[in-house]
């Protein structure tokens, strides 16, 4: 594991002439770095640990979503897959620890449809070549109702008007042999 967080932030936010920036990060990989393989589906297929700050004032709930936008090939990618939906997250949290279940999640949080047709994490698992890995993190001013599920799609509807910041962390894999 890397001792060093990996941050990227995407919004800076003017608040009382301070600028804030939220941030995500992972002690298991860098930006722009391989995710390790016990994050994959040639690994335990884990969710990574994550931490974020920065939240800004007013916001409600943390959604998440992890998605890989070279699929299936990163020569011509045709869609993107997601592996990861979560919303309505607590903004008194700061991150997931690793290997989260639906059981650990905290209490009103909720959990979404990936591209297999399942709640919860799926690693990386690239068909071919190296793919990119983002997750995303939003700030919301509301608490979501329940979407019973929602795709990624779904979610990113739900989610219009209410963003208030966003930050993005991004792994690469490539299956090993390829």
């Amino acid at each position: 594991m890397w001792a060093l967080w990996a941050v990227v932030g995407s919004a800076a936010l003017a608040t009382g002439g301070n600028v804030m920036t939220m941030e995500i990060s992972s002690s298991a990989f860098r930006h722009e770095r391989e995710v390790p393989r016990l994050y994959t589906c040639e690994g335990k297929d884990l969710s990574p640990p994550l931490v974020w700050e920065g939240l800004p004032k007013g916001a409600k709930s943390v959604a998440l979503i992890v998605d890989d936008p070279d699929a299936p090939d990163p020569k011509a990618p045709k869609m993107t897959w997601v592996h990861w939906v979560l919303y309505n997250l607590p903004t008194s949290i700061t991150g997931l620890p690793e290997a989260v279940h639906a059981a650990d999640l905290p209490p009103g949080t909720r959990q979404g449809s990936n591209d297999w047709k399942r709640v919860g994490y799926g690693g990386p698992c690239p068909p071919i070549g190296r793919h990119r890995y983002f997750f995303k993190l939003y700030a919301l001013d509301v608490v979501l109702p329940e979407l019973a599920k929602p795709t990624k799609v779904e979610l990113e509807r739900a989610m219009q008007g209410h963003v208030l910041a966003e930050a993005q962390l991004m792994g690469t894999y490539q299956k090993k042999g390829q």
